[in-house]
């Protein structure tokens, strides 16, 4: 389980077409010290198995199925991504409960600057649309941040200078593909509610 507080702004160092994978290199120091084979690292919001490690840099493999349902299929060398370690038990949880598990991909469809934040328009897919609320919060990219407003086919998120400066969402410019996670706690309701409504 993740939280969605990066650690670090990585980048990819190498990607290996494996046929029906793919295994990528990324370089991320902080996420790899003390790491072992087997490990998650959140990628971009993508929960990965590191496969090995040496030097500040690990790698992972991705199957065909996540490379379609995620925008890591777009990542090649020099790409930056979003870096996050599982969340230690006993440690605070600092953003939301984040599973790694990619809902879908979403489009940044426009940045309006301000003085001290700015705000970014995503698209947003049609079967996810009734899990994101206005102040409710939703993962892009890995990054745990609340939902300003939550139209019927789009959301806009506010950032702040930290989120622009340590993140992938201060370069993501309007075209780009995000990892879309909506809030687990509402697939949970969503589904026993439906089971409460058979029963009767």
């Amino acid at each position: 389980m993740f939280t969605g507080i990066v650690e670090e702004l990585g980048e990819v160092t190498a990607v290996e077409n494996l046929g029906d994978a793919s295994r990528f290199r990324l370089r991320g120091p902080v996420v790899t010290e003390g790491a072992r084979h087997g490990d998650s690292i959140a990628v971009n919001g993508v929960c990965l198995t590191v496969v090995d490690h040496e030097d500040g840099e690990f790698t992972a493999d991705v199957m065909a199925e996540t490379l379609k349902r995620s925008s890591l299929g777009a990542l090649a060398v020099g790409s930056r991504v979003n870096l996050e370690r599982p969340m230690a038990v006993g440690e605070r949880l600092g953003g939301h409960i984040v599973q790694g598990h990619v809902d879908g991909t979403g489009e940044v469809l426009a940045r309006t600057p301000s003085e001290n934040w700015e705000i970014v328009k995503i698209s947003l897919p049609a079967d996810l649309t009734r899990y994101v609320v206005e102040k409710g919060s939703i993962t892009v990219d890995g990054i745990s941040l609340t939902v300003v407003e939550a139209g019927s086919d789009h959301f806009t998120v506010s950032l702040i200078p930290t989120t622009l400066d340590l993140t992938t969402l201060g370069r993501k410019q309007p075209g780009d593909p995000v990892n879309l996670e909506v809030d687990v706690i509402a697939k949970y309701v969503e589904r026993l509610l439906g089971a409460q409504g058979a029963d009767r």
